[in-house]
């Protein structure tokens, strides 16, 4: 009787125990998003202010017409330097924000659902060390369009049952939609821009979701228009299919 007394009083400690890591690895999670978020945030600033310098510098060459040769060069390289400055900080912050939206490794028995999932789905992939399940948008949606095909509303549905399961409902839900570089084109009425209708994907993806039973507090939506490419656009945009994209990020509650 008494072995197991003690046995349920070590079993009771090593919950405890691993409910503080939980709560710990949280909290780190949490604080580390907004480190990342307020550096985020000020390299964006940076990257207006380079902007407008990069504008009145390439203003003040093409008015260069009684400068000398020599100062002609002068501004072209810092032209060319304050370009490839733009480009490394743009570079830093799609990788904080790849970073912020990315959470934690997910609990074993989540992950191989998700696993499972994704092998039965010829449109989705999953990335199990940052907790993202990716569809692809010309399987989701007809070209230019946010309405959902029927056959992958049927895949967003069996995503929703996973996500509405008891490992599932531990996590929140951020719904993120990408375009490529190509111009909207016939319908620019309902999708006026890439971001919009990048927006209007994952709110079409979001309201499936919805109706299947997902709370909506546990959900939100992200819309990246062409400006987060995982792969180079072809010249002229001419796009590239990788970029389009709807991405949907399985995330501790409340971040």
């Amino acid at each position: 009787m008494r072995t197991v007394k003690l046995s349920a009083f070590f079993i009771v400690c090593a919950c405890l125990v691993l409910s503080a890591g939980c709560g710990q690895e949280l909290q780190d999670l949490r604080m580390r998003n907004a480190s990342l978020n307020k550096r985020r945030a000020e390299l964006e600033s940076e990257v207006q202010s380079t902007k407008l310098k990069l504008e009145q510098l390439e203003r003040q060459l093409s008015d260069a017409g009684d400068l000398s040769d020599i100062d002609k060069v002068a501004l072209q390289q810092e032209i060319a330097a304050l370009e490839d400055h733009l480009k490394m900080r743009n570079e830093m912050i799609a990788e904080m924000q790849k970073q912020c939206l990315g959470g934690a490794p997910l609990p074993a028995e989540l992950n191989t659902m998700l696993e499972d999932f994704a092998a039965r789905q010829d449109m989705v992939t999953f990335d199990p060390n940052r907790g993202i399940v990716k569809f692809r948008s010309d399987l989701l949606f007809k070209s230019g369009s946010a309405e959902v095909l029927p056959a992958a509303a049927e895949a967003v549905k069996s995503l929703s049952g996973i996500l509405n399961s008891t490992k599932g409902k531990e996590f929140d839900v951020i719904i993120a939609g990408h375009t490529d570089d190509q111009p909207i084109k016939y319908t620019l009425v309902q999708h006026p821009t890439n971001w919009h209708l990048s927006a209007h994907r994952a709110i079409s993806v979001l309201d499936i979701m919805a109706k299947s039973n997902i709370d909506r507090e546990r959900m939100s939506v992200r819309g990246f228009g062409e400006f987060k490419p995982i792969v180079p656009n072809k010249p002229d945009k001419k796009g590239n299919p990788q970029n389009r994209r709807v991405e949907i990020y399985i995330v501790p509650k409340g971040m």
